[in-house]
């Protein structure tokens, strides 16, 4: 490891990263958006200031913070390392400069799982890429303890913000100017114009998030459906008709704003209610009548047509893009863990518009589906070892409904085996103990042990 870091180092930093930026990669799982959500959902990211550096554990290489990914990339593809569940980080520097020292201190293969690609290929085409992960005690210790650090700084803003008597703003709506403390204005747009955004005592960096409210309205967009209109009039007259007087829940946009986020490592404000609200509950209480599943809409690989049912969408790209994937793993015999890789192998190849069949690249996905559909590749894949490798156990997007759907290839043989058998069945009224008797193998084991001893006397 010491031996990449001196090799890499001796790089230009500049003209590595730039290297890097050509290349295609995913560093995190991709998410499908959800029917019927709002904006896309956002990490909850604490304002840091602009000229914090990030470090790369290995080399010299170091690069704004809010050039997080070219970092991350360069972890990667230089030196192999993933580091999980970055967004649940509270402080992404402060991580990586502690991880910096301890790597220095002992071989990274004592804190980081080894997870090797193409392990049944020949051995120069192997290779080690590490994992680091809250698996490992220590890493979930520093994790839990940048977590409390952030919770003590956000406390402590929020004490100086609920302190502060030098406040002075004007009314997102009107042209009240509000001095004293921000409640004074958060009471104003509640009582005057029906606009919350909650208690002020559960605020945090009050004037960043009046400057997000503001910036949306300077910019024409409704706060609650986030549409932009042609004028201010149009803007006003639709958010009072249609009581959108109130900012968008789904928009995690706001969730740095609320203390209540950074409570709990991991979680968000909704699962931190809703563990509160699970201890209201009567134990006693088993009435599930009015309990409704919230239904799994699966996306096609292909296009973006969802359902909710998974038999409609194999039946969609069945019919209309002739891909079955279940004569797939019936002819290729796959397991459970060889569908998913090639799931997520084919999600992959698409999302960078890769003809998954022959690898060739296209500069857009229609391009790419064009190729696929005119070339009959649609049903051709490469080599199993081409797909078959362990960095696609890692679903490319993270609520893919269709994993959920898959199941081994024996499943539906090993039934249809066991209802072919031929088992006999006795009833437990048996009505002729000596017939039974008479017809047993055991009874006619013991006649023929008794043939056997008359020939040897």
């Amino acid at each position: 490891v010491m031996a990449a870091c001196e090799r890499t180092a001796d790089c230009g930093s500049v003209n590595s990263l730039n290297r890097l930026l050509s290349r295609d990669s995913i560093l995190e799982p991709l998410s499908f958006p959800e029917l019927g959500a709002g904006s896309p959902s956002t990490p909850i990211v604490v304002q840091h200031p602009s000229d914090e550096l990030l470090v790369c554990l290995f080399c010299s290489e170091s690069v704004p913070l809010l050039q997080k990914d070219t970092l991350l990339r360069h972890l990667l593809l230089e030196h192999k390392l993933i580091i999980a569940d970055i967004k649940l980080i509270a402080s992404l520097p402060r991580y990586l400069v502690y991880w910096k020292g301890r790597f220095l201190e002992q071989p990274v293969t004592d804190f980081c799982s080894v997870i090797k690609t193409n392990s049944t290929g020949p051995v120069e085409k192997q290779e080690d890429y590490f994992l680091l992960c809250d698996v490992l005690p220590e890493d979930r210790i520093l994790r839990e303890r940048l977590q409390q650090k952030r919770l003590e700084e956000v406390l402590e803003q929020q004490q100086k913000e609920r302190d502060d008597c030098y406040f002075h703003r004007l009314c997102l709506f009107c042209s009240e100017e509000c001095t004293g403390n921000r409640a004074c204005l958060l009471n104003h747009m509640a009582r005057e114009h029906s606009f919350s955004i909650g208690l002020p005592d559960n605020i945090v960096y009050c004037n960043e998030f009046l400057d997000t409210l503001q910036y949306k309205l300077d910019n024409l967009q409704c706060l609650y459906c986030e549409k932009i209109f042609r004028d201010k009039s149009t803007l006003k007259d639709h958010m009072r008709k249609k009581a959108h007087r109130r900012i968008n829940a789904n928009n995690h946009e706001y969730d740095r704003f609320y203390v209540i986020n950074y409570l709990e490592l991991g979680k968000t404000w909704e699962e931190v209610q809703s563990e509160d609200d699970r201890e209201l509950v009567d134990v006693e209480d088993d009435d599930w009548s009015d309990w409704h599943a919230h239904p799994v809409s699966a996306v096609c690989l292909f296009c973006d047509r969802q359902s909710e049912t998974m038999d409609q969408i194999y039946t969609h790209m069945k019919d209309s893009h002739g891909f079955d994937l279940h004569n797939l793993k019936m002819e290729l015999n796959l397991n459970f863990y060889q569908q998913v890789k090639l799931v997520n192998f084919i999600r992959r190849q698409i999302h960078q518009s890769h003809c998954y069949g022959c690898q060739k690249k296209f500069d857009s996905r229609a391009d790419m589906m064009d190729h696929i559909i005119s070339e009959g590749h649609v049903m051709k894949l490469p080599e199993m070892s081409t797909w078959d490798q362990p960095q696609y156990y890692f679903p490319t997007y993270e609520n893919d409904a269709l994993l959920c759907t898959l199941s081994d290839s024996n499943d539906d043989e090993d039934n249809e085996a066991c209802c072919n058998e031929d088992i006999p069945v006795i009833a437990e009224d048996i009505s002729d103990l000596r017939v039974l008797k008479q017809n047993s193998v055991l009874n006619q084991l013991l006649k023929n042990r008794g043939r056997f001893r008359k020939d040897d006397a």
